[in-house]
């Protein structure tokens, strides 16, 4: 009876400690998205749960809050988390430049703060992303190059995210060096709803531009899709168009022989989202130091240029 006793006891013991390294385990995280209409963020986000799904992190409890573009927005939501006392906070692509009270609400709270492609701040602990002035040196060179130094460019940009400025600031950069190339037009875009104002926009420098328009550069992927759909449709011959992102929609776009869209860059957005996973693993739930952890406060990963020349290794 007493040998009953004690392995039953020591079974109870042992459920206990099961319960309490389960309890441990689990995590509160606030996922904070700047606009999760984009597929970058959604790309991002898919990569953070396939590696969760394959790590077996079924107790981590993930809320959403979407910012729909809004820099306003993602401060509140931030602050919103911090408020909430979860254990972590990662944004996506946001401009943080009116994040700084919530940022300090969450640093106060010793809530860690991961950034994806949204530019290093003080409050944050990294930033993964990709290096913008280099993949816009790319795809910007390749685009004047192929226009041959001559033509008439619309140049479309959008200031409020520090990666897509970044990207536009080197083509106006690079244009000081390609005097034969003239700016019809120049455009910031509205983040908010960035698809249907490119698609606006494009179809107002159509009509106006006609067939003098010689290429158009996007700062990503949707924009220069918005752009293609309306050269298309207005019948418009060799104009030649760019964007950056790699999204699958984008690069099959590219891989069309008749399409304007000549290029695009990849970027990793799924091994973002996988890499933020293992951090917040490392970091909040084993405690590892972040200095042993995270090599530097910005990680770049690589992105190729994408082309009509190899664009079906990217397929």
């Amino acid at each position: 009876m007493k040998n009953r006793l004690s392995g039953m006891l020591a079974a109870v013991s042992m459920v206990a400690m099961m319960t309490a390294a389960g309890a441990a385990q689990a995590l509160d995280i606030a996922w904070v998205h700047a606009n999760a209409a984009a597929q970058s963020e959604q790309r991002v986000k898919a990569g953070f749960d396939a590696w969760a799904k394959q790590s077996g992190k079924k107790d981590w409890n993930i809320s959403v809050l979407d910012s729909g573009g809004s820099g306003e927005a993602t401060a509140s939501n931030i602050q919103d988390a911090a408020n909430r006392g979860v254990k972590a906070i990662v944004i996506t692509m946001a401009d943080l430049r009116a994040s700084r009270a919530a940022l300090d609400a969450a640093k106060a709270a010793k809530i860690p703060v991961f950034a994806v492609d949204s530019g290093y701040v003080d409050g944050v602990l990294v930033d993964v992303t990709t290096n913008n002035w280099a993949m816009s040196a790319n795809v910007s060179v390749y685009l004047l190059d192929q226009m041959g130094g001559q033509g008439n460019l619309v140049f479309l940009r959008m200031a409020e995210h520090h990666g897509t400025r970044k990207r536009g600031d080197v083509m106006a950069t690079v244009l000081k060096e390609y005097s034969g190339v003239k700016v019809l037009a120049e455009h910031n875009i509205n983040y908010t709803a960035f698809f249907e104002d490119t698609n606006r926009t494009m179809e107002d420098y159509v009509a106006r531009f006609g067939n003098t328009i010689t290429a158009v550069w996007a700062p990503w992927d949707e924009p220069a899709q918005a752009a293609v759909n309306v050269i298309k449709g207005a019948g418009l011959k060799n104009v030649k168009v760019i964007g950056i992102d790699g999204h699958p929609q984008a690069v099959a776009e590219v891989c069309k022989p008749d399409s304007p869209m000549i290029a695009t860059v990849r970027q990793p957005f799924e091994e973002m989202g996988k890499t933020v996973g293992q951090w917040l693993d490392d970091v909040v739930v084993k405690g590892k130091p972040a200095a042993e952890v995270i090599p530097t406060k910005t990680v770049y990963l690589d992105a190729p240029l994408i082309t009509k020349q190899n664009c079906k290794q990217f397929m």
